[in-house]
């Protein structure tokens, strides 16, 4: 394992979910029990199933990379010998960090208003500043760049599969929070989309 850029990518990602589950930890205590891993909604615990192994592959892929020589699993030859692309893979791995940062700074502004799944039922805060600002799913937006950036320093085909799978998700997700927050939360909400984009800012 003396690939520097993969060591940095998979302690990443490994960072990113351990997070998550810290996260859940926190909901958990202040919701006083509630079920907070089983989504209200069907779609929402479909998505939970599809994305059990695919957490799980996330996960593992990148430290296989780095233990295989050969295989699907393993590297590349470009990524490894290629200097230009292992240029790439460098700017990569520290754009994943970064992206883990301003998750994490995400993470904290929601504070008890974090959730895994659609809230349904329950009353939490409409958050438009900081990064929401600007972007309705910055922490979506966010990891959706993770996975892009571990694509690059880990360019094989399953993490290639997992990371084009991880984005289909958070868009089906986006979507259908968008619907449920339209209901909910009313005009305010439908101010706020009309004045954010839903992943990247708008351009005017």
């Amino acid at each position: 394992m003396n690939d520097l850029p993969a060591v940095i990518a998979t302690a990443t990602i490994w960072a990113y979910w351990f997070g998550i589950g810290v996260m859940i930890v926190r909901v958990k205590r202040h919701t006083r029990g509630a079920p907070v891993l089983i989504p209200a909604q069907a779609l929402e615990r479909l998505l939970g199933l599809i994305w059990i192994p695919l957490v799980a592959l996330c996960v593992i892929l990148p430290y296989l990379a780095q233990t295989r020589n050969h295989g699907p699993l393993a590297l590349p030859e470009f990524a490894r010998n290629e200097p230009v692309y292992a240029i790439c893979r460098w700017l990569a791995a520290v754009v994943g960090v970064i992206s883990l940062g301003a998750t994490i700074r995400c993470w904290a502004r929601m504070g008890r208003d974090w959730r895994m799944a659609v809230a349904v039922g329950e009353k939490t805060n409409l958050i438009t500043d900081g990064l929401f600002r600007r972007i309705r799913h910055p922490i979506y937006a966010f990891s959706i760049l993770l996975m892009i950036c571990t694509m690059i320093v880990i360019p094989t085909i399953p993490m290639l599969a997992v990371a084009l799978a991880h984005i289909a998700l958070w868009n089906v997700k986006a979507r259908n929070e968008e619907r449920y927050l339209l209901k909910t939360q009313g005009e305010d909400y439908a101010l706020y989309v009309r004045r954010t984009g839903r992943f990247f800012p708008h351009l005017s």
